[in-house]
């Protein structure tokens, strides 16, 4: 993938490695890394990062030099691709599954599949996962396919313009049907995994919508302004409502599902490279859709 700029008069005298950073918004990272693999060249002769650029200069940069994972190997498995082109792809991702490899799990992840998926169409990449879904949370998890696309949307991240949404049911039925949990989170003490509420914690912000109630159940709507670890689920265990299934911050015994009850149903972001508004859904796992069944058995209404 090619990127190009054309030099205008503001910037005679600016260095290519000036005009990567200021107009390409490239990570400082990202200009060393092209510096290294000469991909960077002006009038389509390779140049120094230091090379002053006139008025007419055509700045390119080809961001989709090759390199790979080392550590992520290939397992051939099924995946379910919800969307596709040259720059991300998006994945529904199945309960159980984590996204990355760890110790323990080095080649039962996402990223295995992906690196498999990668290596059949012959393209080399590294895994660049934009965020991270828990190994009980299921839907929408997406991958980057080269470090520019990867620093933009995590900068999107920061800027409120990559947006996720998720869908979780919940122990009880809340007072209102719409709210925001604002409650800062940090590590538990003594514990690496759990997380809890505290005054010094990180900002932690998850607004709200109860889309339906049951005897003592409600389906929750959840939008992020923040995406701290194991948000959600930490603020409805808060408030008094954790995930059904969730047997880390909920002491509510369940048979009805095998895991915490929260699917990444949406994601929308702009595209780094088109600026279009991009909108991927994933539909509900059956899991989810079998526990809503069992709850309908008896609801009380509907929101």
């Amino acid at each position: 993938m090619q990127l190009q700029y054309v030099a205008e008069e503001k910037d005679d005298g600016k260095t290519v490695k000036s005009i990567l950073r200021s107009e390409f918004r490239f990570s400082k990272n990202l200009v060393r890394r092209l510096h290294y693999h000469g991909q960077v060249l002006c009038n389509r002769i390779p140049v120094y990062m230091n090379h002053a650029v006139q008025c007419g200069d055509v700045v390119e940069a080809s961001i989709d030099f090759e390199e790979e994972s080392k550590n992520v190997l290939p397992v051939e498995m099924d995946l379910n691709i919800l969307y596709e082109d040259e720059s991300v792809i998006a994945l529904d991702k199945p309960p159980g599954k984590i996204v990355h490899p760890i110790k323990g799990n080095m080649e039962n992840t996402m990223a295995n599949g992906l690196m498999y998926y990668y290596r059949k169409k012959g393209l080399h990449r590294k895994i660049r996962p934009v965020g991270r879904l828990d190994q009980g949370t299921t839907g929408v998890i997406l991958f980057a396919k080269n470090q520019f696309v990867q620093d933009q949307l995590i900068r999107q991240m920061k800027t409120g313009d990559y947006q996720k949404e998720y869908i979780g049911i919940v122990h009880g039925r809340l007072k209102e049907n719409s709210g925001t949990i604002d409650f800062p989170i940090a590590r538990t003490p003594g514990s690496i995994l759990l997380r809890e509420t505290s005054p010094d914690g990180a900002p932690s912000v998850t607004r709200y919508r109860v889309l339906k109630t049951f005897r003592d159940a409600s389906v929750l709507h959840f939008a992020l302004e923040t995406g701290r670890t194991h948000q959600i689920r930490v603020h409805c265990r808060a408030i008094g409502h954790p995930l059904i299934g969730d047997t880390l911050y909920s002491d509510i015994p369940t048979t009805r599902i095998d895991r915490q009850a929260l699917h990444s149903q949406s994601l929308r972001f702009l595209h780094p490279i088109t600026g279009r508004e991009t909108k991927i859904v994933s539909p509900l796992p059956k899991d989810m859709l079998a526990l809503l069944e069992s709850l309908n058995t008896d609801p009380m209404s509907d929101g």
